[in-house]
């Protein structure tokens, strides 16, 4: 996952070589705060980035900030963040001891009314942001990654890949680094039937077990 940047490129942690990793990603967030590096930021609140220790052995990757962690500026604090809380209580994974960020870091939304919806973000956009996801990486060397969704699948393992054929298995990253692919919270939300999310749930707590059982 971890890629070579040119020095015109690099993050001022390594410009700097800053070698504490707590002190990199204070400096890598405040970077992202202007980040610029696609026109989403011209219609969100702010930047958010991702939050957690910066020695976590587990990162969970989610797709964008929804409309709550667009005002908020914290991942995953509205309804998908709720369903991924009781996931991971499920899961007896504390939260506090995982690093939790996403794909692109700004709310891509089309306004409609007063309302904001959500819009998926392109390639494009993936791509851009890829940058920020490729340094939390590096600050963290993590021993699992966990893909939140389609998106998130795509931005960790550099390529579409479709969730189905690849869930539940831990598939090859960076050095000793794995990655596990499942759904994203927000899936859930969208079931009609009890009886389905029941389903969903259950199996997306079962890949969180097997995601930090690996990390250990």
């Amino acid at each position: 996952m971890a890629a070579r940047w040119s020095e015109a490129e690099l993050p001022l942690f390594k410009q700097r070589r800053i070698n504490d990793p707590v002190a990199a990603l204070r400096l890598l967030a405040g970077e992202a705060r202007g980040c610029t590096r696609c026109d989403l930021y011209k219609h969100a609140t702010q930047t958010v980035f991702g939050e957690g220790p910066a020695d976590a052995s587990l990162m969970l990757v989610g797709e964008q900030p929804g409309d709550q962690e667009d005002v908020q500026g914290r991942p995953f604090v509205g309804p998908a963040g709720r369903v991924l809380d009781k996931a991971l209580e499920a899961a007896n994974i504390d939260r506090d001891e995982v690093y939790v960020t996403n794909a692109v870091k700004h709310f891509k939304n089309e306004p409609r009314g007063k309302r904001r919806i959500h819009k998926k973000p392109d390639t494009s956009e993936i791509d851009a942001c890829h940058w920020w996801l490729e340094n939390e990486f590096d600050v963290l060397h993590p021993r699992i990654v966990v893909a939140l969704g389609a998106t998130a699948a795509r931005a960790v393992m550099g390529k579409p890949m479709t969730i189905g054929a690849n869930r539940g298995r831990l598939l090859a990253l960076t050095g000793e680094s794995e990655a596990l692919i499942t759904v994203h919270p927000s899936y859930l939300l969208r079931l009609r039937e009890e009886r389905d999310k029941r389903r969903e749930f259950d199996l997306l707590v079962k890949d969180l077990r097997l995601a930090a059982d690996a990390a250990k």
